[in-house]
């Protein structure tokens, strides 16, 4: 599960996790393709030689990398929890991405395929990539930005967004990427924490067939009274040519400054841990967590992991991540993993759903993309629409097929593996954070016989363990806690300003041990294989038992008339907890008067008497954010009968009074 939106830390109620339910069964096995498993990037033996000598793996892999100077010690953990890898090292991360492709001979590679949701297109070379990126820096160069200085950047997922991320680091100023679709207030309080100099952004962007307005809300960021005021300019990319309101001195367009600049810029070295970028969490409640990460190792593992877990080629592979730049996935999965790895992949502006349910396919089916990359919640959505809408389109291209952002139910697996891959395809489903920085628990497409709903192992060079309240590793077939024992490359190096709370935050659970607690509750089956069970504040304790929302559903999912659930535990003064299901049916399939029954019947024979729902409600959708993140909190503060929450960040806030509207508030 990575981090669409960043874990929340570490909860206070993680101590009624004493255990996890024993219930996650799984006897299917997918042995790698033959033909892949054989040109795999990555063989069985890294698993033993990262184990023998783990900081000597981890070296040859910034091997991979270009280093104006390597480094003098590989890891200096002596000030634990905070890191330093490659001490001593130097490189330039934009350099790494960009310019040496273009000198090794392949700058007419195409880089990125920009597809917009209107339809219009464009293809960007690794040489016109080179030559946008020295452009743009020099550009941030005349507005005064220097090595170091903060940049905020408010885009929709246009070219100049990557642009704007190598810019920024080509010059060695960390950068912070707002998600587009947040408010000015959530934007300003971001600027403010980083001290940003500059803020880029966009005149508006496409989404749904409509011109959604950009500038506005960044104009409302940096003019609010006291706030933002570290903005010394506002940086404008046209895309959509609405009006815009402009404030002379302060905005300067894009195209105007950049088409001024030289095309060539000599990228400078910076140390290894040279702060990279700030990206902030959005928890529901307090201060949002800038997570720090820098340069050297960050780059090394999210380099290496990408190249290992999609086991790609760069000579005929197309990539495509579906996730935004505003989250670390776009971070790690669309900008610095694949260009360093000299990619071509697809950069796609719109929706799944815009014009038609078939927009993705068309997009692999145009593109030829041969590795896709897109989250449960997107997979459920397809289900949903059913089988027919893919089966419409030649996805005959793809051969790895990769999951993020939560755990993924068997059966969505299974429909992802059937519908899309055609049977053919591994699933690499992974587990990692915006902590994290990189990928930590994943299967490798050509070693791993892979499980529906599995994220398997953890990585080669990656040490993580399933431990019991007090921090004992606990046996095959039992669950607890998810922590990380060993330091990694592209671990978070602080929250920005704050060292205490990163202490508190991550390492106080276990301090004694020294492991990082990464929220999140798991279950080692009877094979010691991972099985990631969600947020440990999203395990109810129903009559004295520890039971999982995503077991519960994942057995909703695997009946056949469901596509999507959402499970909840709601106050209940007889069993502490009582299960509250909110279920989107199949497409095909209509709600009787009997389906509740079968349901809960279904989820008892699944799981036992203990996880079957008191309540099942059968809804048109479920109230998300725009990154597809279930507003759980919501659907909670329903079932207890409260008066909802902050809706603001929800793609469609109506879903909530549709679904407040139908649940009964008696129970059975």
């Amino acid at each position: 599960m990575a981090a669409e939106e960043a874990a929340s830390g570490a909860p206070e109620g993680a101590g009624a996790q004493e255990t996890l339910s024993n219930l996650l069964h799984e006897g299917r096995r997918f042995a790698p393709p033959a033909a892949l498993a054989e040109a795999a990037n990555v063989r069985a033996d890294a698993y033993q030689a990262s184990a023998a000598d783990r900081l000597g793996f981890w070296a040859e892999q910034a091997r991979r990398l270009h280093w104006d100077r390597e480094w003098d010690q590989v890891l200096d953990w002596s000030g634990a929890p905070f890191a330093r890898w490659f001490v001593g090292g130097r490189l330039n991360v934009a350099y790494n991405c960009v310019d040496r492709h273009v000198e090794s001979g392949h700058g007419d590679q195409v880089a990125l395929h920009f597809e917009g949701e209107p339809g219009d297109r464009r293809s960007v070379t690794y040489a016109e990539l080179q030559r946008e990126v020295c452009r743009a820096a020099n550009a941030l160069t005349e507005l005064g930005v220097r090595a170091g200085d903060r940049v905020a950047i408010y885009m929709p997922m246009i070219p100049e967004a990557v642009v704007a991320m190598l810019a920024c680091a080509r010059i060695g100023a960390p950068h912070s990427v707002v998600f587009a679709a947040f408010s000015p207030g959530a934007l300003r309080s971001r600027i403010d924490d980083a001290q940003a100099k500059v803020l880029i952004t966009a005149d508006g962007y496409h989404r749904r067939g409509s011109v959604v307005a950009l500038k506005p809300n960044a104009d409302e960021a940096v003019q609010a009274e006291g706030g933002a005021q570290s903005i010394e300019h506002v940086l404008v990319v046209r895309r959509s040519g609405q009006e815009v309101p402009w404030t002379t001195g302060r905005d300067v367009w894009w195209h105007e400054v950049t088409e001024r600049q030289p095309d060539q810029h000599k990228a400078e070295s910076f140390d290894s841990e040279h702060p990279l970028f700030i990206l902030y969490t959005s928890g529901t409640t307090g201060k949002p967590k800038g997570i720090l990460h820098t340069t050297g190792g960050y780059l090394t593992q999210v380099s290496y992991t990408h190249s290992a877990v999609f086991d790609l080629k760069p000579d005929s592979d197309v990539f495509w991540c579906t996730a935004d730049i505003g989250w670390v996935t776009g971070h790690s999965y669309i900008v610095y993993g694949p260009l360093s790895n000299r990619a071509t992949e697809v950069l796609y502006e719109g929706t799944p759903d815009t014009p038609n349910q078939g927009r993705f396919w068309e997009n692999v089916d145009r593109y030829g993309v041969t590795i896709l990359y897109t989250a449960p919640t997107a997979i459920r959505t397809f289900m949903k629409w059913g089988t027919e809408v893919p089966a419409r389109y030649d996805l005959s291209s793809l051969r790895v097929l990769g999951s993020v952002g939560e755990p993924i139910n068997p059966e969505a697996w299974m429909w992802y593996r059937e519908n899309i891959g055609r049977g053919r395809c591994p699933i690499v489903d992974t587990w990692w954070q915006t902590e994290t920085g990189g990928i930590m628990i994943s299967p490798l497409p050509g070693v791993t016989s892979t499980k529906p709903g599995s994220a398997m192992r953890p990585l080669p060079g990656i040490s993580a363990e399933v431990v019991d309240v007090d921090g004992n590793p606990v046996p095959n077939g039992a669950g607890g806690l998810l922590v990380l024992d060993q330091p990694w490359p592209s671990m978070l190096r602080g929250i920005w300003g704050d060292e205490e709370r990163y202490r508190q935050t991550y390492w106080a659970r276990f301090a004694d041990q020294g492991y990082y607690f990464a929220g999140d509750g798991a279950k080692k089956d009877e094979d010691g294989d991972i099985w990631l069970l969600g947020r440990v504040d999203d395990i109810m304790l129903v009559s004295g038992h520890n039971i999982s929302t995503t077991e519960v559903e994942s057995a909703l999912v695997s009946h056949p008339a469901v596509a999507e659930a959402a499970v909840v535990g709601a106050v209940d003064e007889t069993t502490g907890q009582r299960i509250v299901a909110f279920v989107i049916l199949r497409g095909g399939n209509e709600e009787v008067a009997t389906l509740a029954e079968e349901l809960k019947a279904h989820v008892a024979r699944e799981i036992g008497p203990i996880a079957k729902p008191r309540q099942i409600q059968v809804v048109p959708e479920l109230p998300k954010t725009r990154s597809g993140k279930i507003m759980r909190r919501l659907l909670k503060d329903v079932a207890e009968d409260r008066a909802l929450g902050d809706t603001t960040t929800l793609t469609d806030a109506s879903v909530m009074e549709l679904i407040s509207s139908k649940l009964p508030h008696a129970t059975d």
